[in-house]
């Protein structure tokens, strides 16, 4: 039998940070992982540098069925107090775009200080290990595993969610959470690329690999960054952002010009070079293949400026500064950065993480029903979530 104070199931980001502030306050801790490979989110993310986190991550930055319920953890273990945790490491970062800080070297980095943290507090990790069963006993629980029988006071789940299955994700923490008779909300995939009806497909696989500013709207949310085709459908930033607030069945609106009036550069076009065809004009701004392929797609003529008459131009800007997509649906959980819904904030304390109604057990990181947006943010909810369940449990 292993006895220990706290046993944190997950050995992710969320986990592994929680398991180290515990140890920090003299609580023997240990981390049991099914996973053969420890941390392998964290080493693929943000192209093996890892996006840790976010100069700008507030509670506006996270969706929940409960948006109140991050402020409190957020606050109290916020991005700033994580960044002087990897300076203290000697750590070397920068900032790549919109607050997002990424290691200099390798996300082998961030992993090495979680298990340097861990190590120096004497918290055990523990790879390969099944949870077979756990059950409430008066002196907190009791887990049957692969690897023997333990115990602990304070249980903490920290299993993620369901994106990127070949790194480990399952839906184990949703079931111990309604084994416990907590609500969990129904989940999807976020912050994941689209795919597209055949009609569109059709045309736009061509494009694989051709990436341009964009803003991407639905639900009276918008993002201004990228857009990348691909030969499955659409993804860049703006794409995955939107991913997040789409529902099936939903259209979602790209502005490909967002940093202009597209109808009067072709109007000043016109007047400036009567004689060139609208694909040479257009090709200022977008890649020749691109410019195309949005002709043909569109149903435009391509003719030379001076045929355009009337309202002609603002209908070519129109196409292109209000195109409404029709997503066929997303690549699901495959590829997937984070998963939406989760164990319902209602029935969790936000000051400690902890089950309300079930003394004891604690729901960190994603398996909780709050998901930040790209660039750094899922990282800091691991951080601050942890953070907070690692000084009571």
């Amino acid at each position: 039998m292993n006895k220990v104070d706290v046993i944190v199931i997950g050995a992710g980001a969320a986990g592994l940070f929680c398991a180290a502030q515990a140890g920090k306050r003299g609580r023997s801790v240990a981390v049991l992982d099914h996973a053969k490979r420890i941390g392998g989110k964290i080493l693929m993310s943000g192209g093996g540098r890892c996006n840790f986190t976010n100069m700008y991550a507030s509670p506006e930055n996270f969706l929940s069925d409960n948006p109140h319920f991050c402020k409190s953890a957020l606050s109290r273990y916020t991005q700033w107090d994580f960044v002087a945790l990897v300076a203290e490491y000697g750590i070397a970062y920068h900032e790549k775009a919109l607050g997002q800080l990424f290691c200099d070297n390798s996300a082998k980095d961030i992993l090495n200080m979680l298990f340097k943290e861990c190590e120096n507090v004497g918290a055990t990790i523990s790879n390969e290990c099944e949870i077979l069963s756990i059950e409430k006993i008066p002196a907190g629980f009791a887990l049957q595993t692969s690897k023997g029988q333990y115990q602990c006071e304070s249980l903490v789940m920290a299993t993620g969610g369901l994106s990127i299955p070949k790194l480990g994700a399952s839906p184990f923490g949703y079931k111990i959470a309604e084994q416990f008779g907590l609500t969990v909300l129904p989940t999807q995939a976020g912050l994941v690329p689209f795919t597209l009806h055949d009609k569109d497909k059709t045309v736009l696989a061509a494009l694989s690999g051709i990436s341009i500013d964009a803003s991407a709207s639905c639900n009276n949310t918008q993002f201004d960054e990228n857009i990348l085709f691909t030969h499955r459908g659409l993804s860049g930033p703006a794409v995955l952002q939107i991913s997040s607030y789409w529902q099936a069945g939903q259209e979602v609106q790209f502005n490909l010009f967002p940093k202009g009036d597209l109808a009067a550069v072709l109007t000043q076009a016109q007047q400036q070079s009567p004689d060139a065809q609208l694909s040479t004009v257009l090709s200022k701004y977008y890649s020749k293949r691109f410019v195309l392929a949005a002709i043909d797609y569109f149903g435009l003529s391509n003719k030379v400026m001076k045929q355009y008459q009337g309202k002609q131009l603002q209908q070519v800007a129109q196409a292109f500064e209000a195109w409404h997509l029709q997503p066929n649906g997303t690549e699901g959980y495959r590829t997937a950065e984070v998963t939406l819904g989760g164990v319902d904030t209602k029935q969790l304390s936000s000051k400690t993480m902890m089950a309300k109604d079930v003394e004891g057990l604690y729901f960190i990181g994603e398996v909780v029903d709050v998901t930040g947006w790209l660039g750094g943010y899922n990282f800091q909810w691991a951080w601050s979530s942890g953070w907070v369940a690692g000084q009571v449990v």
